[in-house]
């Protein structure tokens, strides 16, 4: 089929194999916002071509001006396994001599057919990177694809020639050590952080997060986008929380500014501007640092968590945004002005306010 059946599952979770061999399908599809009942019949070789699809006159409709895709889509992949030869011989003769030449303790992973690969590389901190190649059939005279966990692009340059010393794995590999040294800064800026203050998001940063939000005190937090080009510069600051623990912190941050020194770390920087010292997670218990949603008890919401929180003093409960929504919009006495909403606090039933960012909606 023109399809896995790993990824037909994925896509129509309802349409299942009815026997051993996988020659009928039948189940329920989506389309245009309705389900419709489908039944698929293969013949034996399991080619679409002359497949039959049993359905509905509503189905059928809609299908009706998609056949001519189908049928294209089926010569295409026909044609594509009938040419699609395996590479010659000097594809793997090179490529072995040219991981050798790189050292084979540098070789992370590679695919029956060599086809994928990937490097490890460790840069001047003892971190590790990789770096995945995706070998094309025509290799070397065809770049291959390559992918890294870099938070700047990654183009490494080639030159499609046999024999060039610009195409081969060793120039890109160099690239790569390259790349990864020019970076080094801002990955120890960013390590740093991550050792010695409480980050909340995102859990487990991959290499090319450049944003942390840190823990400042009891529901309490700062957001800090870091430039991994010039690191140890001020970095985008926006604060979370109570609006009389929030303030205080940004008269701070306007009247220190000065202080800013990029030849100090980050961290210690903003422990100058900001007048504070971080609470780092091995000091503080789970009780001291209450983050749940006050609405749905959960800390991670579909990739979030709660970044709207009370500004009663003696409250200060944390929300996810789409919870207090959700309840203020069911509240009679809230009431709504352009994307502010004034309402109680579902704890205090003090006022609070929530301003829609769009993000969630």
């Amino acid at each position: 089929m023109a399809v896995t059946e790993a990824s037909l599952l994925r896509q129509c979770p309802l349409l299942l194999p009815q026997n051993r061999s996988k020659t009928v399908y039948e189940g329920f599809i989506s389309a245009q916002g309705r389900d419709f009942h489908l039944r698929i019949v293969l013949p034996e070789d399991l080619q679409l071509k002359n497949a039959r699809l049993l359905c509905s006159w509503q189905l059928r409709t809609i299908l009706s001006g998609y056949h001519r895709i189908v049928q294209q889509e089926v010569a295409l992949k026909n044609r594509q396994e009938l040419y699609a030869l395996p590479p010659p011989p000097q594809f793997y003769s090179s490529l072995i001599e040219e991981i050798g030449t790189l050292g084979w303790d540098k070789l992370v992973y590679a695919d029956t057919c060599f086809s994928t690969i990937k490097l490890k590389a460790e840069d001047a901190s003892g971190r590790e990177h990789l770096i995945t190649l995706k070998l094309k059939a025509k290799y070397p005279a065809e770049s291959p694809d390559y992918f890294v966990d870099f938070p700047v692009p990654f183009c490494a340059s080639w030159t499609p020639q046999v024999n060039s010393p610009q195409s081969s794995l060793i120039s890109i590999y160099s690239q790569f050590l390259a790349a990864i040294e020019s970076l080094k800064a801002f990955w120890d800026v960013m390590d740093e952080i991550d050792e010695k203050t409480w980050v909340l998001e995102p859990e487990k940063p991959p290499r090319s997060a450049t944003a942390r939000r840190i823990a400042l005190g009891n529901n309490v937090s700062i957001n800090i986008e870091v430039d991994p080009r010039h690191p140890t510069m001020l970095p985008e600051c926006f604060f979370l929380g109570a609006d009389h623990v929030v303030k205080p912190l940004g008269i701070k941050l306007s009247r220190n500014i000065h202080l800013w020194d990029p030849e100090n770390s980050v961290l210690q920087n903003l422990k100058d501007v900001l007048e504070i010292d971080f609470p780092a997670r091995a000091i503080l218990e789970k009780s001291d640092f209450t983050m749940d949603c006050g609405i749905c008890y959960a800390y991670q919401l579909d990739g979030t968590i709660p970044d709207q929180v009370c500004d009663n003093s003696q409250c200060g409960q944390p929300f996810h945004q789409i919870c207090l929504y959700e309840w203020l919009r069911g509240l009679l006495t809230s009431r709504q002005s352009f994307n502010i909403i004034f309402g109680e606090c579902p704890y205090c039933s003090k006022p609070i306010t929530l301003k829609m960012s769009g993000r969630k909606h």
